[in-house]
């Protein structure tokens, strides 16, 4: 079965960010909380995964592999609030895309059969993913957090020409011509973000 995700890192002011707190702060923090979550990130942070053109040629890390999906794939609570299915009240094309039409003030990253997150994770791997705040790429501050975070953020997301090389060659997204990458669209969003004094808002979901 096909399917397409999506994941939008946008800003916003606090107000927004106030009106968006009941609906997603709850549910961010259901998954960031659930042991089932917390050991999958654990596992991948003491035995990071090997180049993933390896994955499916090596099956001594099926276990492993399927374990780093599942934490980094949206499915958790966010993905169904933004869904529909446990708020009717919120709508994440209403409520977080179409207030902010400015690309300045937003990253979305739209892939059929694969997921961005995922791919940033093992791009960056564990160390510089757990300087991210949120959880797995979900993520709701205010202007004040964004501001505090960005230091965290510019570690996780800022390479040497050599580690970019690297963490592109384990970026295994398909890109056209106009996209930008997902190693360089969050941290763009923090620093407008920060440097505007406004609030920040990021989730993943499935779109079909």
């Amino acid at each position: 079965m096909g399917f397409t995700s999506a994941w939008s890192v946008s800003s916003h002011p606090d107000s927004v960010i106030a009106e968006l707190t009941p609906h997603l702060a709850p549910a961010l923090e259901a998954d960031r909380t659930q042991p089932a979550g917390r050991r999958r990130w654990e596992t991948w942070r003491c035995a990071p995964l090997p180049d993933h053109r390896t994955w499916y040629r090596d099956r001594a890390h099926d276990g492993a592999i399927d374990s780093f999906l599942t934490l980094t794939r949206p499915g958790g609570h966010v993905d169904e609030v933004c869904n529909g299915i446990t708020d009717r009240a919120f709508h994440v094309m209403e409520d977080v895309w179409e207030p902010e039409p400015e690309a300045a003030d937003m990253f979305v990253s739209v892939h059929r059969k694969d997921y961005a997150v995922a791919a940033l994770f093992h791009a960056i791997g564990p160390d510089r993913a757990a300087l991210l705040p949120g959880w797995c790429g979900n993520v709701l501050l205010t202007a004040a957090e964004v501001r505090r975070t960005l230091p965290d953020v510019e570690r996780a997301l800022t390479f040497t020409p050599g580690e970019r090389a690297r963490v592109g060659d384990r970026d295994w997204l398909d890109y056209g011509a106009r996209d930008e990458p997902v190693t360089d669209g969050p941290l763009r969003i923090w620093r407008t973000a920060a440097a505007a004094g406004r609030g920040l808002c990021a989730v993943a979901l499935h779109v079909d």
